[in-house]
This record gives structure tokens, sequence and C-alpha cells, in this order.
């Protein structure tokens, strides 16, 4: 049971030494991105009442929640999503505000996925919402975010994949599905069960034009001509408006010089219910999972009492993490460190030195020789812990070496 003790449940890690530090490093580095175009922190509890997240909302379901009781008996969950949180909370204290307000944030979520999906059931999340403006504009600028902010963290191979949640309304509308039907067709558009999709679009008497569109949605992906290939197959107010907008966007996209990172998927499903209108993924290769996700999500708000139509996204640094390394692309989250040891005599010396390096910013460990350990010993600690100098206070002499 012991031994048992010292391993962590299933679906969580633990990081530490360089792994944490380079996890730090993107944290603040994407950090400063967000800052840099104006946006404030806002930090949320880690639990939250159930019904924050419970099925209306268009969260998490509920069985993939962790739940608890307070003393009150009141159902708490363990925050499987950050935008229902912050959409809580800017209702809460900016109800009256009419002008748009700009937030980002950084947490861990928690999914209690099953077993064999092998995915992390603790992520860390970084992320940031728009509150309080529908323009074009607003979902241009939450897209050039997410692609400056994977930029700076040193990606450089990654396509941003872009599609909006009216267009599959407008297939919906067209295809006469009731709502169990077409709750059915997203699970297997989701999973990519295209036999499936085939077998349900026949046994509903889908008309043939939009079944064909259906059978060749995982055709509808690329550039921006996808677009006008999207328009000789079929329209409707619904998808004429999100064409509309898709190519906007594009616009407004090419005027930051990030063209060459957007792609589009007309049949792109949304992961969460409350995503109203424009949705993306961020795919980069070393992972089949999307390493940020986005959307608008026009109607959660109201939700809780205000209307603001809002757009957000989020990294997810575990999987960042995981693809700079896969791609061996250098991270440099860990600083230079230096280790003084001394001699019994020599600690004040000892102590001085190491005040003066720090106080110049170098971190600096500074511990006393042991009698038992060799000069050896003490370099293949450096070399074991990323120490890049080691200095020796003893007698009259400093001695200093180099990594």
């Amino acid at each position: 049971m012991e031994k048992k003790l010292l391993h962590t449940p299933e679906g969580v890690r633990d990081i530490y030494n360089g792994e944490c530090a380079n996890k730090l490093y993107l944290q603040d580095t994407i950090h400063e991105t967000l800052k840099s175009y104006g946006y404030e922190d806002i930090q949320t509890p880690t639990f939250e009442f159930f019904d924050i997240f419970k099925k209306e909302r268009g969260s998490v379901a509920s069985n993939n929640m962790y739940k608890f009781f307070d003393r009150e008996g009141y159902t708490l969950v363990l925050r499987p999503d950050m935008t229902p949180a912050v959409a809580r909370a800017v209702s809460k204290y900016y109800m009256d505000e009419t002008m748009p307000v700009r937030f980002c944030y950084m947490g861990n979520t928690f999914i209690n996925h099953a077993e064999h999906q092998g995915k992390l059931k603790e992520i860390t999340q970084i992320g940031a919402e728009l509150i309080g403006d529908n323009k074009s504009d607003a979902d241009a600028e939450v897209i050039a975010m997410t692609i400056d902010s994977l930029l700076k963290c040193g990606l450089e191979e990654f396509q941003i994949e872009i599609g909006h949640v009216d267009y599959f309304h407008g297939l919906m509308e067209a295809a006469g599905l009731d709502e169990d039907e077409a709750n059915e067709l997203m699970t297997l558009l989701s999973n990519k069960n295209f036999f499936g999709v085939e077998e349900l679009i026949t046994r509903c008497n889908v008309p043939e034009n939009v079944k064909d569109i259906f059978n060749n949605l995982p055709e509808l992906t690329g550039q921006i001509e996808v677009i006008n290939t999207a328009r000789g197959l079929y329209t409707n107010k619904l998808i004429n408006n999100a064409l509309d907008r898709m190519e906007k966007l594009y616009e407004l996209l090419s005027m930051y010089g990030f063209e060459k990172y957007i792609s589009f998927d007309l049949g792109i499903i949304a992961n969460f219910d409350y995503y109203s209108g424009i949705i993306f993924h961020g795919y980069t290769y070393g992972t089949g999972n999307p390493i940020a996700k986005g959307g608008r999500y026009d109607n959660l708000l109201c939700q809780f009492g205000k209307n603001a139509p809002s757009i957000g996204f989020a990294i997810d640094l575990d999987q960042l993490l995981i693809v700079l390394n896969r791609q061996k692309i250098n991270i440099n989250g860990e600083s230079k460190k230096t280790l003084i040891i001394y001699d019994e005599d020599k600690k004040a010396k000892s102590i001085k030195e190491a005040i003066l390096l720090r106080d110049h910013g170098i971190p600096t460990v500074s511990m006393r020789k042991s009698e038992q350990l060799t000069i050896d010993n003490y370099e293949k600690y450096c070399n074991d812990y990323n120490f890049d100098t080691m200095i020796y206070i003893t007698g009259d002499e400093v001695i200093r070496k180099e990594f």
C-alpha cells in the first residue's frame, strides 16, 4: 500500500524539474502575449456550484464531472471548463457594463474521461475571453491572439481550422431532422463515423442534394476557396450568413498577416453546446488532439442575466508542451543557475557571494561542502540538475567552473 501511494491516480501526473520549468515558461510567454493585447487577469474558483456547468449551459456532460457536496448539501464540481465560470463572474461584477471587457486566465480544469480514452483528467489551460462584442473584428482578434501565442512559444507549423455552428445548423434545417436525429448525427460526425452518417441520413430520407453534402463533408476543408465551393452546393439563410462571416474573418486575419495559419473545416463540430457562431481548433503534428480551442458563445451570458455576445479561446498547455518536445523545439524555460560550495570557515564569504549573485538575477544554491564528497561529486550534481556554473570557496582560493 505504501508503494501504491507513491503513484498518482489514473489521468493525473507529476510535473517537475526541467519539464515544470518549461511549462511555466510557456505559461508566462502566453500570458505576456495576452496582456500585450490589453487583456486583464481574472481568477475563478477551482470548484463551483454544479448548476454553473449543468447540461442547459452547454458545457461538459454531467457524468464527466467530478462532483461532491458541501456541508449544506449543495452539489459542487471541480470546474470542467473555464468559460462558464468567467461568464458567471463577468455577469456578477460587470452586469451594467455596456462596453466590451477583456479577460485572460490560467487554471486547471478537471474532466473525468473514461479510462480507456487515455486522456489526462487534469489539464492546465490558459486563454482569454472577449465579452460584449459581436463583430467579426472580435473574432479576428481572438484568433490572432491564439496564433500569436503559439508563435511566441516557438511553434512554427500549425493550422487553425475554422468552422461555423450555423453551417451545420443550416444543413440540419435543410435535412429536416428532429432533435434526436440531429444529436445522433453530431455524435457520428464527432467520432468521424462516416459510414454511420450515411446510414442515418439514408434512413431519415434526407433530400439527395443535402445528403451528398453530408457524405462529402470531410472534403469541405482547405483554404478560402472552400467557401466558394460550399456556396455552389447548397445555401439557405443560415448557411449564407455563416459563409459570409467566415469570408470576412479571413479578410481580417489577412490584415494581421496570419492567413498562412488559417484553414477552414465546414464539418467541424463544436465541443460545447454553448458555441453559437465561429468555432476553431488549433492542430500541429506530434499529437492528434487540438492544442487550442475556441469559439463564439453569444447566448451563454444571457443564462446568467447579462446580454453580452462573446468569444474566447484556450490553449492546452500540457498538449503544447508535448508537441514542442516531439518537434524538438527548444523551449529554454530553465534559467541559468550557480552552485556555491564552501568550506566551514568560508561561510560568511559564501553568503555574501550568493546574495550578490541573486541581486544580479542569477538563481544561486549555496551549500557547505561535505567531507564525504569530492569535487567530482559536486560536478556531477551540477550536470544532473542543470547548473551552468560552480564556485568553490576554499582557503584563499575561489575556484570557478563553467558547464
